[in-house]
């Protein structure tokens, strides 16, 4: 999603640098909306643990706002670098098979909120800096700290990503009011018309996806994840 919108946006005659932050901004505004339809389709299947994402979730606000406060002070290279950069860690990563080989699918989940606390502050932060929801660190880490079943990492993360999408939303818009050059449509730095368009589709998306995520052996749905990882890293940092 935010390739995608930072490519739009620069075609409208946007600077890079601006750009890479409407991109970011405007990601976490779709998220908000997507990740509430999906935790819906997760939780009918009983795939979220509520205490364990309220506790994640509210840090990660906390971390994310404090991210796009840091984001905006950044240069808009680094911001891109970054992203791709971070996108292809966790894709090697999970690529490796760290994960299958810690969590068992039949393992019980831990709810200590400490560490659930410990993870969702810092990788808060990574969704104020990035525009991502976070969930490409939310699931490695709740399967491999909270010992989370593959399907129940990916519900709670969801619901986690509803708060720190709000806190990413509101440090980009509090950052970007009265920044000059912005494209038609914006609030800071998040554009309405790319958003809502980009809303309309994701939506439904979300559901599909939650329902394609159960229908998958877990093995099969970490590949799948790794190799759009690999590609949206790629891109990002200008490998084609």
């Amino acid at each position: 999603m935010v390739p995608v919108s930072y490519w739009v946006i620069l075609a409208m005659g946007v600077s890079p640098d601006i750009a890479i932050r409407i991109a970011f901004g405007t990601s976490l505004l779709v998220i908000l909306p997507t990740a509430i339809s999906g935790t819906m389709a997760h939780s009918k299947k009983r795939a979220v643990r509520w205490k364990t994402a309220s506790i994640w979730g509210s840090c990660a606000l906390v971390g994310a706002l404090l991210g796009a406060l840091l984001a905006a002070r950044l240069p808009g290279r680094v911001l891109e670098a970054g992203f791709g950069g971070l996108v292809l860690a966790v894709a090697l990563w999970m690529g490796l098979g760290v994960v299958p080989r810690v969590a068992k699918e039949t393992g019980q989940p831990r709810g200590d909120p400490g560490l659930a606390a410990a993870c969702g502050f810092p990788v808060g932060m990574v969704t104020g800096l990035t525009g991502l929801g976070g969930g490409v660190l939310n699931v490695p880490l709740l399967v491999l700290v909270l010992n989370f079943p593959m399907h129940t990492a990916v519900g709670t993360s969801v619901a986690a990503i509803i708060l720190a999408s709000l806190g990413g939303i509101v440090g980009y818009i509090v950052t970007g009011l009265g920044t000059p050059d912005l494209p038609p449509h914006s609030i800071g730095y998040i554009n309405l018309a790319i958003g809502l368009s980009l809303v309309a589709t994701s939506i439904p998306l979300a559901q599909l996806g939650a329902r394609a995520a159960h229908a998958l052996p877990a093995k099969q749905l970490r590949y799948i994840l790794v190799a759009f990882m690999v590609y949206a890293g790629l891109r990002m940092i200008g490998a084609f």
